[in-house]
């Protein structure tokens, strides 16, 4: 078996299309808003005092 070297197996990674690449983006944009409002909100329906 023959070894692989960083540069061929750096090649052998499907570059992601733009447009899904776009979607995952979207994804990760709105989820880290969505984890920032419920922490907001989680932390304001707690009474501290």
């Amino acid at each position: 078996m023959r070894e692989l070297s960083a540069e061929s197996r750096l090649g052998m990674a499907r570059p992601v299309p733009g447009r899904l690449a776009e979607g995952i983006r979207l994804v990760a944009i709105a989820a880290a808003f969505a984890l920032i409002a419920a922490v907001t909100f989680g932390t304001l329906s707690t009474h501290p005092f």
